[in-house]
């Protein structure tokens, strides 16, 4: 009698459940999400928490007075950064200092390592920022942060099936298929699935967990998400001239929607494309 056939939503909850060493994000960055989605917090209870933590507190220290920012004036308080940055944006920094710690180590196949990828997700991220300033978005942190955290799904694929995450790699990079397809025909369902399960997992933002599920093919959204329809368009960007990982949408095209959603045309792409290096530069010297 064949095996039964597990279908995509038992194999995401059972991945996501199973790889212990992502079930939870450190203690403090889930207590500063928290703090942060919640409208009631301040600025002192932020610091209060930042506080305990040496290390985040330089981070932050760190990202305030670099060009990624341009705030004029060197800060040496974590409380006036706080004050400076806003609150999600030291969210922002927080996630940021977490995930790059469990980018590391790991083989991706065909060449490409851990530090490749967590590469690829800081320039998508950056660049998803710069698309928020051109359509003039309120909080550019947030299109950030969703393109940061877009392909945290190929996080649980290392953990969980690494040698098959290998032959993915593999078969895509030798034969110029669909990523996503691939990993379906392999696993039985893709990053971006698993992605939204683990942003759920981590509590983060609708929004985040929405582009880490629909950052290919956002167009199957079933609700306004302008983040997604940019980290489309950045993923895409990226993976076609960026650095880092990028088989995901290699020899791809971003969906000719994604500039009416926005509302821009090809000249705002062409203005991103040809910013990327320099803006992407100054990012990586902060999370890389």
């Amino acid at each position: 009698m064949p095996p039964a056939v597990l279908d995509p939503e038992t194999i995401v909850r059972d991945a996501v459940k199973n790889v212990s060493a992502l079930s939870t994000l450190p203690e403090i960055t889930a207590r500063i999400i928290e703090t942060v989605e919640n409208p009631r917090s301040s600025v002192g209870q932020l610091h209060k928490i930042i506080a305990h933590d040496p290390s985040l507190s330089s981070r932050i220290l760190k990202v305030v007075n670099s060009a990624f920012y341009g705030v004029s004036g060197q800060i040496g308080s974590v409380e006036r950064a706080i004050v400076l940055l806003g609150l999600t944006a030291v969210k922002n920094i927080a996630v940021a200092a977490s995930l790059g710690q469990l980018f590391r180590g790991a083989k991706l196949g065909s060449g490409f390592s851990a530090k490749d990828l967590w590469t690829h997700c800081i320039a998508v991220g950056v660049t998803a920022r710069e698309l928020a300033k051109k359509i003039g978005a309120a909080d550019t942190d947030e299109f950030f942060l969703a393109g940061l955290i877009h392909d945290v799904g190929i996080l649980v694929e290392l953990q969980t099936w690494p040698e098959k995450f290998e032959t993915i790699c593999s078969k895509v990079k030798n034969t110029n298929a669909s990523f996503c397809d691939v990993e379906r025909q392999i696993l039985g369902v893709d990053h971006q699935a698993l992605g939204q399960g683990l942003a759920q997992q981590w509590r983060f933002t609708r929004i985040c967990q929405l582009v880490a599920g629909f950052h290919h093919h956002p167009s199957e959204l079933e609700e306004e998400c302008p983040q997604a329809w940019a980290v489309h368009i950045a993923d895409t960007l990226c993976c076609q001239t960026g650095p880092g990982f990028n088989l995901t949408a290699r020899g791809t095209e971003f969906d000719p929607m994604a500039l009416s959603k926005l509302g821009i045309n090809g000249s705002v792409i062409d203005q991103i494309r040809d910013s990327m290096s320099a803006s992407i530069g100054s990012a990586m010297g902060v999370f890389a």
